[in-house]
């Protein structure tokens, strides 16, 4: 069974649900409830190309940008075979951040 991302409380200050936002997926990841966080582990589980682009996407907010519980987050995407580095070096600037 699915959840229906668009309800997620997290969404409160938007008009809808546009999953490609890097910005709308951190704010889900920041303040979603434990069903949101649930439907975008199952969007980002399996081999296909969307998920793999989610997966290294969710990585690259939590080392980015402070959201709560990146180490959970972090955690969740290395058990999916994301790969992910201990201790990553802090990027200087934007244009660092790909």
């Amino acid at each position: 069974m699915s959840f229906d991302l668009s309800r997620s409380r997290a969404l409160w200050n938007r008009n809808g649900l546009n999953l490609d936002s890097d910005e709308v997926l951190a704010q889900i990841l920041d303040r979603g409830e434990m069903e949101a966080w649930r439907e975008i582990y199952r969007l980002a589980t399996g081999p296909d190309p969307s998920a793999v682009a989610l997966r290294k996407r969710i990585v690259r907010i939590c080392r980015t940008i402070p959201i709560g519980f990146p180490h959970f987050f972090l955690a969740a995407m290395g058990s999916l075979g994301e790969p992910l580095e201990p201790y990553p070096d802090v990027p200087e600037s934007m244009d660092d951040i790909a």
